[in-house]
This record gives structure tokens, sequence and C-alpha cells, in this order.
């Protein structure tokens, strides 16, 4: 754990930054006393939110009647015969 004082701070930030994003800690004091710790932001990810298509996205009344040679074509056994 790396402590700064207030001043090495202030004339230091950019390489205490650097301490911070390799990974160590560090401890901002004044007077000896601990008052902040510097450590790396991390950016969120945004939270999945479901429903978001609703009324979107739709499946025709008549898919389940697609004719078999059709269906026959996605399963690649003209390409990869078993």
């Amino acid at each position: 754990m790396l402590t700064a004082n207030m001043h090495e701070a202030k004339t230091q930030l950019s390489r205490l930054v650097e301490q911070a994003i390799a990974g160590e800690e560090v401890v901002i004091a004044r007077a000896g006393k601990p008052l902040v710790r510097l450590v790396p932001f991390i950016e969120e990810k945004p939270r999945r939110q479901f429903g978001r298509l609703k009324g979107k996205v739709w499946i025709a009344p008549d898919f389940d009647e697609t004719p078999q040679e059709i269906i026959d074509s996605f399963d690649g056994s003209e390409i990869f015969p078993r």
C-alpha cells in the first residue's frame, strides 16, 4: 500500500494514478491520517432491459406450415450426408 500526503498527491498525481491503474493500493493522507483511496474507474455494463422488442418481433401464423423440402435444406444433409 502506497500512502502519499496531500502535497505529494498534488504534485505527483499522474504517477499515483498510473500506480493505482497498475493495481497498487494508493491512499492519500493529510497529516498522516488517511483520507481517500485512489482506485481505477471500472465502467459498468448497461443492464439488459427485458421486453425491449415487445411488439416488434412476430412469428407468421403459417410458420408451422413450412414445406418439408425447405426444412430439410437447413439441416445440411444435402451437403454433408449422414
